[in-house]
């Protein structure tokens, strides 16, 4: 089993930036891909990225391509979530997880060990 701590939310302008943070520990980090979801208030959790064990596949929510980059470091047993030019509408407790597979797209089925998530809000 696998620990995530999620770190970095906090609030902020629109148009202004955070960096999320996820550690994990126990179970072997490099051989899974990572991912981040997001649940806002009165809503379903939804995917926002995902990054593939070596990082060479990444895949994006439309609602936030171009604006979010998501990259690991294997050696340090994290991922990160940079978020740009944030608008209102991604407030939200944002969630770290590990996929199953080394490789892993948008369902949250792909994923088996979740973090307690941090909250970002983003005020207008």
């Amino acid at each position: 089993q696998v620990q995530l701590v999620e770190s970095g939310g906090g609030l902020v302008q629109a148009g202004g930036s955070l960096r999320l943070s996820c550690t994990a520990s126990g179970r072997t980090f490099n051989n899974y891909a990572m991912g981040w979801f997001r649940q806002a208030p009165g809503k379903e959790r939804e995917f926002v990225a995902t990054i593939s064990w070596s990082g060479g596949s990444i895949y994006y929510a439309d609602s936030v391509k171009g604006r979010f980059t998501i990259s690991r470091d294997n050696a340090k047993k994290s991922v990160y979530l940079q978020m740009n030019s944030l608008k209102p509408e991604d407030t939200a407790v944002y969630y770290c997880t590990q996929a199953k597979t080394i490789v892993a797209r948008n369902l949250e089925a792909d994923f088996g060990s979740w973090g307690q998530g941090t909250q970002v809000t983003v005020s207008s």
